[in-house]
């Protein structure tokens, strides 16, 4: 029986991203399978897998239909979070797709990778996200 492994990301730099998304996320670097082309970050609790790092040579994706969402609890927490990850190496993204009063932040990994940065305290059910 297949079961749900763990999102993958293809960067070019894998141990740049591995600094980036273990910041962003409090991961750690794991060991299992770790190659010049390929990482692990961990749950820094030790509660298993939760993201993966493969070297690629093709571009991000400008209107990726898969994509990382990222929660905060609160818009000040929102927008703390978006400029301690822009300080991380995140950059905001000139998305033309936003609602009328949108409750998410499109930003893009040092990659180009884009990902959101939700505001629960406010999220409208997520129709009009990027990939939807």
């Amino acid at each position: 029986m297949l079961r749900l492994g763990m999102p993958v990301i293809g960067v070019t730099d894998v141990p740049r991203a591995v600094a980036f998304w273990t910041a962003a996320l409090n991961l750690v670097a794991g060991e299992e399978r770790a190659s010049e082309t390929w990482r692990t970050l961990e749950h820094a609790d030790g509660s298993g897998r939760a993201l993966g790092l493969l070297r690629s040579t093709s571009p991000a994706e400008p209107r990726p239909r898969v994509h990382l969402d990222l929660f905060a609890e609160t818009r000040e927490e929102q927008q703390s979070e978006i400029t301690r990850l822009t300080g991380l190496g995140a950059q905001a993204v000139d998305w033309d797709s936003y609602p009328p009063d949108p409750d998410f932040v499109v930003l893009a990994d040092p990659d180009g990778n884009i990902f959101c940065v939700v505001d629960l305290s406010h999220a409208a059910g997520g129709s009009d996200r990027p990939g939807t």
